[in-house]
């Protein structure tokens, strides 16, 4: 089967269309025709090399979330048929034309979606839902500010947000936020003009936010605790701006009564992964089916063309996701 592969660490231009072996199936597999794969920042993290390898989980081509056609299934599986149409999360093998998925982790497209849109949907929605209300219990009424919110995960965590009844706080660059608004968000920062600390300050007279989930790390975090209210969580997906030179004020997080809590989805063992796919799927697939939340498509490439969709996705100009498509002749 073709799929994306690349012989050194590098930059985007080094990964290439190649041949590779189908994927063998287990006992919990469901086999797919894959017609969809959402491309993540983890992805750009395996090809500059930052995992040591690569590869990652339980495949030799990247990829983490898939969108397709049921063709095999292990003799394990339950709840799936030879012809449906899935998405879902997967250990590595997405940029491929065929992936193995464990059934758990896979979930029946919405309804009326397509399969880039429907690519668009399991990593990012079960990130933002595991880091809204799994770990920051935000409830109706609370206050939440989202950083780097026009990421995919951003996009999702702002909907997700703004369904459940948040005050919904984002920061993006300014040409950004009117997108963020029409998705949900009551107040917005570009970042690059504004201080958020001050304008949340402003925005709340003082009182805070009870939730930060934060993309950046380092050069936000010192900020990122200050902005909360007593009793406030503060999630950290990500450390795109570095880890190494945080700031903590201590005294701070003591007297407020503050969490801070860590979270990363590729690390995860196999049975957190199930539950986390679990306790989002049984939370919000109903809003896809109703379509009352989409996820934002940034931009499609061809299988192929990985590497331009890697360059879009390290350009930060997108708003939402970048999906690969993968055509098949016809069966």
């Amino acid at each position: 089967m073709k799929a994306i592969g690349f012989n050194d660490f590098g930059p985007h231009d080094i990964l290439h269309l190649t041949e590779v072996p189908a994927p063998e199936i287990r006992p919990n597999d469901l086999l797919v025709r894959n017609h969809a794969a959402g491309v993540n920042r983890a992805d750009i993290l395996q090809r500059n090399g930052a995992y040591g390898r690569s590869y990652f989980g339980d495949s030799d081509v990247m990829g983490l979330e898939i969108a397709g056609e049921v063709i095999g299934m292990g003799r394990e599986v339950q709840g799936f048929r030879i012809g449906d149409r899935v998405m879902g999360i997967v250990g590595g093998g997405a940029y491929a034309e065929l992936a193995r998925i464990d059934y758990r982790m896979a979930m029946p497209v919405p309804k009326g979606f397509g399969y880039a849109e429907a690519a668009a949907i399991p990593e990012v929605f079960v990130t933002a839902h595991e880091a809204l209300f799994h770990l920051a219990a935000l409830q109706a009424g609370d206050r939440v500010l989202i950083h780097a919110a026009a990421s995919g995960v951003g996009t999702a965590a702002v909907q997700l947000a703004a369904a459940a009844g948040a005050e919904v706080f984002v920061t993006a660059s300014g040409s950004k936020l009117p997108r963020l608004r029409e998705l949900g968000a009551n107040v917005l920062i570009d970042y690059k003009a504004q201080d958020f600390a001050s304008a949340v300050a402003d925005a709340t007279g003082g009182a805070g936010v009870n939730v930060v989930v934060d993309f950046v790390g380092a050069p936000y975090f010192e900020r990122n605790i200050h902005v909360l209210a007593n009793g406030g969580r503060l999630i950290q997906v990500g450390t795109l701006g570095g880890s190494s030179d945080a700031k903590v004020p201590l005294e701070r997080i003591l007297y407020g009564h503050l969490k801070v809590i860590g979270t990363v989805m590729k690390s995860r063992t196999a049975d957190e992964k199930r539950a986390m796919v679990r306790r989002f799927s049984d939370r919000w697939l109903v809003r896809f089916d109703e379509g009352t939340i989409r996820p934002v498509v940034d931009s499609v490439f061809p299988l192929a063309n990985a590497g331009d969709a890697h360059r879009q996705m390290e350009s930060n100009q997108s708003v939402g996701k970048i999906i690969l498509e993968i055509c098949h002749a016809a069966q």
